[in-house]
């Protein structure tokens, strides 16, 4: 059993420290993708990812040297003053000099509203992009006419199935991760190396997780798999999707198979961020979002 660490003190996440997150994160209902226990899990050793408690308020930082940061506390508004004591011991005790909250939500934004010091900015990098699940799994009319194309032609040249993600499939999954990291040179790019790992905790520790997903099956071998979870009462978030880099089509299939059976009746899939990168916000808008997730920097501004 994990013990509470009552701010100021920090302590690393931990896997025990999921009990502990997860109601706190059930009853808030977060709607940014960051806000899973499994998500600063598996980031946890990229970010330095350290927790505490302020009063009823869940509490982040990444305290990497030189680039520490905060997320948004999580817990009953008003947040203002558990902000205002978070930004302030970032810049007093870990001398950040201008101290953030990175990733917060419109939630948040609304209760610092008219707050003294603060300076908050959208930052379109990290908005989310989230579809209706039934148009994922679907591709329905005109506009989806390109991705139905791609899963007939793979329907055409191969032989595949799709299954839930389950423990068997474990080890084909890593060794795809592996697979496409090697072609793609990960270890000489910290992000893409950050990623392999993200993976390999999320796949090490699936049953802890309580994750779930899927995998196309080609030949015997996992040729795509993917990996998510509930975010709120009516979202998935889909964490992981990995593809051998050989056949184009299989991003395609694997969203399109995952977004029909693995998530039931829930009604929306948020596919998380594009950081920016141009290549991944032109897929991310070829599937035509239903809305987006905003994100806003809170900075605390100098005396």
């Amino acid at each position: 059993m994990s013990t509470l660490p009552v701010f100021p003190l920090f302590k690393p996440v931990a896997i025990e420290d999921r009990d502990i997150f997860v109601p706190i994160l059930r009853k808030y209902q977060p709607e940014t993708s960051e806000w899973t226990f499994t998500n600063l899990f598996i980031w946890r050793e990229h970010y330095d990812f350290r927790w505490s408690m302020y009063q009823d308020c869940l509490m982040v930082i990444s305290a990497q040297a030189g680039s520490a940061f905060a997320m948004q506390p999580v817990g009953p508004s008003s947040r203002k003053d558990v902000v205002s004591a978070l930004l302030t011991w970032l810049r007093d005790e870990l001398g950040v000099p201008t101290p953030s909250i990175e990733r917060a939500d419109t939630r948040l934004v609304r209760e610092l509203e008219g707050a003294a010091r603060l300076a908050i900015e959208p930052v379109r990098d990290h908005f989310d992009y989230v579809y209706l699940k039934d148009d994922l799994a679907e591709l329905p009319g005109n506009r989806y006419r390109a991705k139905r194309n791609r899963i007939n032609k793979m329907s055409r040249e191969y032989v595949f199935t799709y299954a839930p993600l389950e423990e068997r499939h474990l080890s084909q999954c890593l060794d795809l991760q592996s697979n496409w990291c090697n072609a793609r040179r990960c270890k000489e790019d910290l992000s893409l190396l950050g990623e392999w790992k993200a993976i390999e905790e999320i796949l090490n520790n699936f049953n802890a997780l309580d994750v779930r997903g899927g995998v196309v099956v080609i030949d015997g071998r996992v040729g795509a798999f993917t990996v998510g979870e509930l975010l709120n009462d009516t979202t998935a978030v889909i964490h992981i999707e990995k593809a051998d880099p050989d056949i184009a089509e299989l991003y395609t299939v694997v969203n399109q198979q995952c977004a029909g059976k693995c998530w039931g009746n829930i009604r929306y899939i948020n596919r998380e961020q594009d950081l920016g990168i141009p290549g991944l916000r032109e897929a991310k808008l070829s599937y035509h979002p239903d809305h987006m997730v905003e994100k806003y920097r809170v900075t605390l501004l100098t005396p």
